[in-house]
C-alpha cells in the first residue's frame, strides 16, 4: 500500500485541497481572502484556495512528524521579516490560521488532541493513504 512517505508533497498536497474542499466542516473563515499568513508577508495569499491548500499542508505534516502544536506549525509556516536595513529576522506564521486549520481538521475527525499537542486519526491516516495511493496511479 503506498502512504505519504511514497508520493512527492506537490501532489499529495494539491490532490488532498481538492478532497478537502468536499469535507463540509472544513472552510475557509470569512477574513480568509483578506488576511496575510504571517508577520513577515507583505500581501495576503494569491490562490483563493490557500486555505484548502494550508489544511492539507498541516495534515501532512501531522501524519509524517507526529504529535504537533500550534507553536511548531507556526515555526513551520514562518519566514524572515524584511526590517530594512537591518538584518532579517525569523517570525512565525500567522497563529489565528494554525488554531483554525487545526480544529477544522479536528473537526473532520482527521485530527484529535493529546497532551502534546494533535495528532492523527485512524480515519486521517485512511484518508491520507487512500489519496496518497490515488495519486501513483
Amino acid at each position: 500500500m503506498t502512504t505519504a512517505y511514497d508520493v512527492t508533497a506537490d501532489t499529495l498536497i494539491n490532490r488532498m485541497a481538492t478532497e478537502l474542499k468536499s469535507i463540509p466542516e472544513i472552510l475557509p473563515p470569512d477574513w480568509a481572502p483578506f488576511v496575510k499568513t504571517g508577520v513577515s508577508r507583505e500581501l495576503p495569499p494569491e490562490n483563493p484556495d490557500w486555505w484548502y491548500i494550508r489544511s492539507a499542508a498541516v495534515l501532512r505534516k501531522i501524519y509524517l512528524r507526529g504529535p504537533l502544536g500550534t507553536r511548531r506549525i507556526k515555526t513551520m509556516y514562518g519566514g524572515k521579516k524584511n526590517l530594512g536595513s537591518k538584518q532579517e529576522k525569523s517570525r512565525p506564521g500567522s497563529g489565528s490560521v494554525a488554531r483554525n486549520v487545526l480544529k477544522q481538521l479536528e473537526a473532520a475527525q482527521l485530527v484529535e488532541k493529546v497532551p502534546s499537542g494533535r495528532q492523527i486519526t485512524a480515519r486521517g491516516m485512511s484518508f491520507v493513504d487512500n489519496i496518497a495511493h490515488l495519486c501513483t496511479q
